[in-house]
């Protein structure tokens, strides 16, 4: 028989959109099945210095539609140590917590991984991260959302390169995977597209854009990864090919934290209210220490350590399409 009454949520890493809906999600499937929930602030900082919060349904009202975590995030240097996680251990205990529910990414589920090993807590984990680079789930929370806002940024910044005859470099988040980069580039018809899966090397994206001119192209947008090794960074590329190509205006926009925020799509919306009842689902199945996940659109449950142990894989496909449409 279940043994679990009281359930923890809380988010950490960067911000997504979504992250709302799977907090909503949460709550309230925990009130469907009678259990109590917990907010817990600022991630695992919070949950060390004990920022906890009762929730019931009418907490999370008109929440699905905003943007950020009503639960806010924050980085836990403390959480690291063996010390730290104890303190959030006894704080868990004092609080009646049987189980506990992590929105976040990578980062976040490492440290969900060790804590549920060391203290036999059992922990679910719910993807929420702008990048898409969590392995063992088609998509995450936020993904779909920052790919609509920087396709809609591209679509605005086109409208000006045509006007002046510009080449831009347009800079979107991405550090170790290019899946932002990637799909939005093709969505926004981008002439090039950077990613750190695959080094174009200078010379080759020069020449690339040399027969862009000469097949009459009188502007270009080029989509870069933030991870992408091309350049030492964005300014230095654009530099550089003002050198080579003396007859493009470059210009620079990096996007930065406008793919975070925002109110989230219909899809993340629905993705998240899926995972977050699938995760309390989970712990009234007895599973712990994994991530529920999103495959083939069906709901699936995934060990912590597959989701950390492989890299992101390039999508060929999506290559090839990027190149026949850029010609």
């Amino acid at each position: 028989m279940n043994s679990i009454k009281k359930i923890g949520v809380l988010t950490s890493g960067g911000d997504a959109p979504g992250m709302n809906a799977a907090i909503r999600a949460v709550v309230r499937a925990c009130v469907y099945n009678k259990l109590d929930c917990v907010g817990i602030y600022r991630g695992y900082q919070g949950l060390i210095e004990g920022e906890f919060k009762k929730m019931n349904a009418r907490s999370v009202k008109n929440i699905i539609n905003r943007g950020g975590t009503i639960l806010k995030s924050a980085r836990s240097n403390d959480f690291f140590a063996k010390e730290g996680r104890q303190i959030a251990y006894d704080k868990l205990k004092l609080e009646g917590i049987d189980a506990l529910i992590t929105i976040g990414g990578d980062g976040t589920f490492t440290g969900a991984s060790v804590f549920s090993e060391e203290y036999n807590i059992p922990i679910i984990g719910i993807p929420g991260t702008i990048d898409n680079d969590i392995n063992g789930t088609d998509y995450t929370i936020g993904y779909d959302t920052a790919l609509n806002t920087v396709v809609e940024a591209i679509d605005k910044i086109r409208d000006t390169a045509n006007s002046h005859n510009r080449l831009f470099l347009i800079e979107v988040m991405g550090r170790d995977a290019g899946d932002i980069a990637l799909n939005a580039g093709i969505g926004a018809g981008a002439e090039e597209i950077l990613i750190p899966e695959q080094d174009m090397g200078r010379d080759r994206l020069i020449e690339s854009l040399k027969r862009s001119k000469n097949s009459g192209k009188t502007s270009s947008i080029i989509v870069v990864s933030e991870g992408d090794q091309i350049g030492k960074n964005i300014f230095k590329l654009a530099s550089y090919i003002e050198d080579k190509l003396t007859s493009y205006e470059v210009r620079v926009t990096v996007l930065g934290h406008i793919q975070r925020g925002g109110s989230p799509s219909c899809y993340d919306r629905v993705l998240a209210s899926r995972l977050g009842i699938g995760a309390v689902d989970a712990l009234l199945e007895n599973k712990k220490n994994m991530m529920v996940g999103i495959r083939h659109n069906k709901l699936i449950y995934v060990p912590f350590i597959e989701t950390l142990k492989t890299t992101n894989k390039l999508d060929l496909e999506l290559i090839r399409v990027a190149d026949i449409t850029s010609i």
